[in-house]
């Protein structure tokens, strides 16, 4: 082609692209010395809709948009300059998979990557409203970027450049209230997404016709195929996120960019699961990006924090607790309760009276010595009622094993039973007290 200068200052080489509404050289940029994508308008194109793309671009500040770097006029046609990305779009690359799913490492990176670019641009107020593979482009480390904004709306400024009822959008990507003639939202782009990643993890489309018009009609009403019938093995949350996306409700979708990057993030994805044909590293933190390490090029997306980890179960401490102080009191137990070592474990020491609170009487029982014939200590049985339970503790000697080991149950009447009749010396009695309480 001849030798083309716009403005004075791009010079036109080789032609990217040709659509009803414009064409895409890449040029050079005379006055910096670096090469960029110039978009001319065609002479009968839409110059309000072409304003609109510029400023919606404009608007935007993200690693995985589409950079606008001038806008102007030469001969009447307004075109406007953008960062140049030599690797192809995303449709080039499912084209090239022949109907096979991409990796999954790839297809988490790619769709990681379009979600920080439509999460930022939803915080900007700007719908994309024509999402779709071949507007996703992939620069030199293979970063994808949103590009052709050209029917994007600003949400929050002036209404649409279309009247009611009129259908915008590519045919298999649209959402089906777009379908049905009704305003564009953030969850029109991210059903557009849902489309976009059911390819990715499928190799097929979820609705395929070669009619347009069948297939608006089939976004709008009918539930696509679950991926798990294309395939065994889907990545987890990619394809939940992706059925979650293909919702026909708007409003039981992820709401917009930055819902989708909450879902992928919390897939786990990280940067040691993507490979070098993405560049680029998984959905991890929330707007603004922050650059990898210059060697490998790579850029942490933005993300929604994933949720928290499950806690640890404190069970295992409590329990531990509980043994702990369980060890403790029976060693304060044996303490109060044994004979004092230092006089041999003779009769008349003192022992401390332990109260426990069960119900409304108290029971004071009396311990008597069990007398072996080999023996010339007596053997102490103390007993503690609480409530319906016994609990019998008798102390350790040399002499034989006892003849009993636990008193008969209290009587049912409140008078003490008569001390038993023996002809043995009574040794000191030792007295236990239980108190029973509510």
């Amino acid at each position: 082609m001849p030798e083309t200068v716009i403005a004075g200052r791009y010079k036109l080489e080789d032609l990217l692209g040709r659509g009803g509404m414009s064409e895409v050289y890449c040029a050079e940029d005379l006055e910096l010395g670096r090469r960029v994508a110039l978009k001319l308008l065609a002479r009968d194109a839409d110059t309000a809709r072409f304003e609109r793309e510029a400023r919606a671009v404009a608007s935007l500040g993200h690693p995985n948009v589409m950079q606008l770097y001038d806008y102007g006029e030469d001969a009447g046609r307004p075109y406007m300059v953008l960062e140049y990305v030599p690797g192809g779009t995303l449709e080039n690359r499912l084209a090239a998979a022949n109907g096979k799913p991409l990796r999954d490492a790839d297809a988490r990176a790619v769709s990681a990557g379009i979600a920080a670019g439509l999460a930022h641009a939803h915080s900007r107020g700007v719908i994309h409203r024509d999402l779709k593979p071949a507007n996703v482009l992939f620069d030199e480390e293979g970063r994808p970027k949103l590009a052709d904004f050209g029917i994007a709306r600003m949400a929050a400024g002036e209404g649409t450049l279309t009247e009611a009822g009129t259908v915008l959008g590519t045919a298999a990507y649209i959402s089906p209230e777009q379908a049905a003639g009704e305003p564009a939202s953030a969850a029109s782009d991210v059903y557009s997404f849902g489309v976009m990643l059911y390819r990715m993890l499928t190799g097929r489309l979820p609705f395929e016709s070669n009619d347009p018009m069948e297939l608006v009609l089939m976004n709008r009403d009918q539930p696509p195929p679950p991926i798990t019938e294309l395939r065994k093995d889907p990545p987890g949350l990619l394809e939940s996120t992706a059925m979650a996306a293909l919702e026909k409700d708007p409003a039981h979708r992820p709401q917009d960019g930055a819902a989708l990057l909450a879902a992928l993030g919390a897939a786990g994805a990280t940067a040691a699961t993507l490979v070098a044909a993405t560049g680029a590293t998984d959905a991890t933190r929330v707007l603004p990006t922050v650059p990898a390490a210059a060697a490998t090029g790579e850029t942490a997306y933005a993300a929604a924090p994933p949720p928290p980890p499950p806690g640890r179960s404190r069970m295992p401490l409590l329990v531990a607790a509980l043994l702990l102080l369980l060890l403790a009191g029976g060693a304060l137990a044996y303490e109060v309760t044994k004979p004092d070592s230092s006089n041999g474990g003779t009769p008349g020491q003192t022992l401390p009276t332990i109260e426990i609170s069960t119900k409304s009487t108290t029971q004071a029982t009396t311990t008597q010595p069990t007398t072996a014939p080999t023996t010339t200590q007596p053997t102490t049985t103390h007993e503690t009622t609480t409530r319906q339970h016994t609990t019998t503790t008798q102390p350790t000697t040399t002499a034989a094993p006892p003849t009993t080991t636990a008193l008969p149950p209290p009587p049912t009447t409140t008078a003490p039973p008569p001390p038993p009749t023996t002809t043995t010396p009574q040794p000191t009695t030792f007295t236990q007290q239980a108190t029973t309480g509510p």
